[in-house]
C-alpha cells in the first residue's frame, strides 16, 4: 500500500509558508475565496520562478502537497520536502510512487499542487504535459488556476536569485473548473481533449489575473 503524504506535515509546511512569504515579501493575494473549502483540489501554478511554490503554499487558504522534481529531494532539504508531505516525482519516467500518492492525496479530500508546464520557465502555461488532465480526471477533482506574478520582475540586491525584499508578488486563484467532458472516460483522446480545455482556461486566467494586477 503506498504512503500519502501527511496532511498534518503540508498544514505545518503552510504556516512556514505564511510566516516567510509575508516576512520577506508583500504578497497580494486575489480570489482565494474562489477555492472550494473541502473535498479534492487541484491547483494549476504558472511557474517561473523557485519561489512560485512556498509562495502558494504561504498564501492559499488551504494546504497544499506539490509535485517537485526529485533533484529537490538532497539531503536536509529533501526531508524537509518529504516532513511538510510535499511529493517528490521522477519527471523522466512514468513514476508510479508518485502517481499513486497523488492520487491519494486527492482521494482523502486534500489538495495537489501541480506546476502542469512541468519545468520553470517564462510561465504562461504555453506548454502543458498530460499529468494534470490525468489527476484531474482520474482523482474527479476540479482546477483551481493560479497565477503568480512579480516573482521575476527584478533580482534581488542581497540575492540575485529571489525577488527584492519586500517587493509585491501577487497570487491569482481564478475560479474552479473540471477538465473531463463528463463522461468519465481516461482514454488518450479523452485526456488530450481535456489538456487543450485546460490549456484555454489556464491562459485565459492568466490574462484576466494581468489585468487585474496590472503586470
Amino acid at each position: 500500500m503506498t504512503e500519502v503524504p501527511s496532511a498534518r506535515g503540508a498544514e505545518v509546511g503552510r504556516r512556514i509558508g505564511v510566516g516567510l512569504m509575508y516576512g520577506l515579501w508583500r504578497p497580494r493575494v486575489l480570489g482565494a475565496w474562489r477555492v472550494p473549502a473541502t473535498g479534492p483540489v487541484i491547483y494549476a501554478v504558472n511557474h517561473s520562478h523557485n519561489i512560485d511554490g512556498p509562495m502558494v503554499m504561504g498564501v492559499a487558504p488551504r494546504p497544499t502537497h506539490f509535485l517537485i522534481k526529485k533533484e529537490a529531494f538532497v539531503g536536509p532539504l529533501g526531508r524537509f520536502l518529504t516532513g511538510i508531505g510535499q511529493l517528490k516525482v521522477d519527471r523522466h519516467s512514468t513514476d508510479r510512487t508518485a502517481i499513486a500518492r497523488a492520487l491519494g492525496v486527492l482521494s482523502d479530500g486534500g489538495v495537489l499542487g501541480i506546476f502542469p508546464e512541468g519545468t520553470r520557465g517564462v510561465g504562461d502555461f504555453a506548454s502543458l504535459r498530460a499529468g494534470l488532465a490525468y489527476f484531474a480526471v482520474r482523482g474527479g477533482a476540479p482546477i483551481v488556476p493560479v497565477a503568480v506574478l512579480g516573482s521575476t520582475d527584478r533580482p534581488g540586491r542581497l540575492i540575485k536569485g529571489l525577488p527584492p525584499l519586500r517587493a509585491r508578488v501577487d497570487v491569482v486563484f481564478g475560479d474552479p473548473f473540471e477538465a473531463g467532458d463528463g463522461s468519465g472516460r481516461r482514454t488518450r483522446r479523452a485526456l488530450d481533449e481535456a489538456t487543450e480545455r485546460i490549456q484555454k482556461q489556464l491562459t485565459a486566467h492568466l490574462e484576466n489575473a494581468r489585468r487585474l494586477t496590472g503586470r
